[in-house]
């Protein structure tokens, strides 16, 4: 079972290291992103996140079969060398940061932006995602958006079959070149 609940501070460390690895994994898309390297900026802004209100996360609940299989595993050790540890909050296996888009343009919609969506691999196809992203926009609309939207990597099939599950639709296109391309004219 999984609970999908507002994130505090509390949760910044344990969801930066969720969002390294879900940088890392884009890379396989081409991304751009460093992962390890923007760990210290993205917990700063998972915080203010978390203070706005604009992040949710899926607890494992301890019950979980997942977590229990784990800790059988051993990967959740109950001691080490200074004796046993403290029982832990219920590990967190995703997260969701929103807000509403702020411009200095004056629009004829509220935008709602989903800014990034992460599931840990072991535990998708459980309907975690769906639940997080539908937590989302309903916060979303709750804060007045009519419109929601998103990025995705284009190269990212299963990202954007997800998407397109939920009703999402391309918007707007970025185009991207290297500027050591032969087809770049230089003065």
């Amino acid at each position: 079972m999984v609970s999908i609940e507002v994130g505090t501070t509390a949760d910044a460390d344990a969801v930066a290291d969720l969002w390294v690895e879900l940088a890392e994994g884009q890379r396989e898309f081409d991304s751009h992103l460093l992962s390890g390297e923007n760990r210290q900026q993205v917990r700063e802004s998972v915080a203010q996140h978390a203070v706005a209100g604009e992040l949710l996360v899926a607890r494992a609940d301890e019950a979980d079969p997942q977590s229990a299989s784990a800790e059988a595993d051993g990967a959740h050790d109950a001691t080490d060398a200074a004796g046993p540890k403290e029982p832990t909050d219920p590990e967190l296996v995703g997260f969701v940061t929103f807000g509403i888009e702020s411009s200095n343009y004056d629009q004829d919609v509220v935008r709602g932006v989903v800014r990034n969506i992460y599931v840990v691999p072991a535990r998708r196809g459980e309907g975690i995602g769906s639940a997080l992203l539908d937590a989302a926009e309903a916060g979303l609309a709750e804060a007045g958006a009519n419109v929601v939207s998103l990025e995705v990597m284009a190269e990212n099939a299963d990202a954007r079959r997800f998407y397109r599950r939920h009703g999402y639709a391309p918007h707007r296109v970025e185009l991207e070149k290297s500027v050591e391309s032969d087809t770049l004219t230089k003065e």
